[in-house]
C-alpha cells in the first residue's frame, strides 16, 4: 500500500492502486485497451509470461494489462491483503482457484449453501475432474470438523451465504482448516471487504464477485481472488494466463471507479435494509424475515462481531409466495423482479426450495433439514439499492396488501 499504510478505507478506496498519469497529470485513470506492448530485443519470447510484477511491463493483455493492476491493488489493499488476482467473472474467479489448488484425489469440503455458480461447478465439473467434492454445514463448526478427510486440501464457506444470508465464523472455521493443514477460501461477496475482511480473520484466499457490491452498478462483470504474494503469482501465472478469463480494461475501469463510492454505498444499503427489514417482521403476510442486523437472526451476535454493519441482503418467507409474486408486475413500481443483486437498483427474486435441491444444492436429508430450517418451502431474496427507503417499503406495502386481498396502500406521487 505503499504511504496509504494506516490510512483509512474509505482513503485506500479512492487512492490504492492509481495515481495521476505522468504526462498530463489527469486524476482519474486512462483506460489502456491496448492488446500489444512494444518490448525490446531479448525481452519478449514466443510464449511471453512478461508482466508488470517482471520488473519489464506488459506484453499480451491476456496476460495483465495497466487497468487489471490497477484493480489489483486496490482490492489487495481494502481486503488487507498482499496482492490479488482478477477475472472476467466471479465464477471464473471461484472456478480458476479451485481448478489451481485441487488434482484429481483431492478432497474438497464446500459449503452446503452458496452462489449457485460455485455449487453447480463443484458438484459436478469439479466432480468429474476426479476432485473428491462433500458438503458441510459451515454455519455449523462441528459438522465441518466432522467432514474433514485425510486428504482435505480445501474448505470453502461464503458469508454471508447466498441465497439464506446464514454466516460463517471465519475465525473458528480458520483454526479447523489450519489444524487440517487444509486452505480456507471465503466468498465474501455479500458483505465486499468494508464489513468483513476475511484474511485478518485466518482465511488463505477471499473470493469476491465484483459484479456486485464491489462494482456497484450492475453494468460490469468481474471477479477476483486476493491472497498472499506467492499464491497469487502462482495462480496468475497457472490460472490467469492460460484459463483465459481476463477481465476486460473496460470493466476493470468501471469496477475501480465503482469502488470509490464502496464505503458511502454500504452504510446506505444497511440503513435502509434494517428499515425494511423491521416493516416486513412486522407484516402478518411475513412469516419469517432474515437479516444479518436483525436481534431475530440466529447468528445476530456472530454478525455484530464480524461484520461492520448488515449489508443490503434480506431474506423473507410469506403465507402464499404465489399470492406475492402474482403482484409484481402491476404493484412494484421501483423494486424489479431480476437475478443478480447488490446494485444501486433494488432488485427481489424468489428461491423455491425443491428447484434449488434440484438444479443446484443436491442436499443430503440432513442438510436439506437444515436449509429447511432457514428457508422453509422458498423465500424471497430482496437486494436492497439505493432509492429512498419510504418507496421500497410503499412498493412492498402495496404488493403485500395486493397479496392478502386488501387495498393497497396509495401509491407517492412525488
Amino acid at each position: 500500500m505503499g504511504d496509504l499504510d494506516g490510512r483509512g478505507f474509505a482513503t485506500r478506496a479512492v487512492h490504492a492502486g492509481v495515481a495521476p498519469n505522468a504526462s498530463t497529470g489527469a486524476i482519474a485513470p486512462d483506460i489502456s485497451m491496448a492488446v500489444n506492448y512494444r518490448r525490446r530485443w531479448g525481452e519478449l519470447g514466443f510464449s511471453a509470461d512478461a508482466t508488470d510484477e517482471s520488473g519489464l511491463g506488459y506484453a499480451y493483455q491476456r496476460e495483465g494489462h495497466p487497468n487489471a493492476r490497477q484493480l489489483e491493488t486496490k482490492l489487495a489493499s481494502l481486503d488487507e491483503g498482499e496482492d490479488a488476482v482478477v477475472f472476467a467473472s466471479g465464477a471464473a474467479a471461484i472456478s480458476g482457484l479451485l481448478m489451481h489448488l485441487l488434482a484429481p484425489g483431492d478432497h474438497l469440503l464446500v459449503s452446503d449453501i452458496s452462489y449457485a455458480g460455485t455449487a453447480e461447478f463443484t458438484r459436478g465439473l469439479l466432480r468429474g475432474m476426479g476432485v473428491d467434492v462433500s458438503l458441510a454445514d459451515m454455519s455449523d463448526p462441528a459438522d465441518v470438523a466432522s467432514k474433514l478427510q485425510p486428504n482435505t486440501r480445501a474448505i470453502y464457506a461464503e458469508s454471508p451465504c447466498n441465497p439464506v444470508l446464514k454466516l460463517v465464523d471465519i475465525a473458528e472455521i480458520a483454526g479447523i482448516a489450519k489444524d487440517a493443514s487444509a486452505s480456507l477460501i471465503v466468498d465474501s461477496t455479500l458483505a465486499s471487504p468494508f464489513l468483513t475482511r476475511p484474511l485478518t480473520l485466518g482465511a488463505d484466499f477471499v473470493v469476491h464477485s465484483l459484479t456486485k457490491y464491489i462494482g456497484g452498478h450492475g453494468d460490469a462483470l468481474g471477479g477476483a481472488v486476493i491472497g498472499r504474494e506467492a499464491d497469487m503469482s502462482r495462480l496468475r501465472k497457472s490460472i490467469g494466463t492460460h484459463l483465459g478469463a481476463t477481465l476486460s480494461p473496460f470493466n476493470a475501469w468501471l469496477i475501480l471507479r465503482g469502488i470509490e463510492t464502496l464505503p458511502i454505498r454500504m452504510d446506505a444499503y444497511a440503513r435502509s435494509a434494517i428499515q425494511v427489514a423491521r416493516f416486513l417482521e412486522a407484516h402478518p403476510f411475513v412469516t419469517a424475515v432474515r437479516y444479518p442486523a436483525l436481534e431475530s437472526h440466529p447468528q445476530h451476535a456472530l454478525a455484530r462481531r464480524q461484520m461492520r454493519n448488515g449489508s443490503g441482503m434480506i431474506a423473507f418467507t410469506v403465507r402464499d409466495s404465489d399470492a406475492l409474486g402474482r403482484t409484481f408486475d402491476t404493484h412494484l413500481s421501483v423494486i424489479k423482479y431480476a437475478a443478480s443483486l447488490a446494485h444501486s437498483h433494488s432488485l427481489i427474486l424468489y428461491c423455491d426450495t425443491a428447484d434449488l435441491q434440484r438444479t443446484t444444492f443436491q442436499l443430503d436429508d440432513d442438510l436439506l433439514a437444515r436449509y429447511r430450517a432457514f428457508a422453509g418451502d422458498g423465500f424471497f431474496r430482496l437486494s436492497i439499492g439505493l432509492e429512498e427507503v419510504g418507496d421500497l417499503i410503499l412498493d412492498l406495502d402495496g404488493a403485500l396488501a395486493a397479496a392478502t386481498g386488501s387495498i393497497p396502500s396509495p401509491r407517492r406521487t412525488d
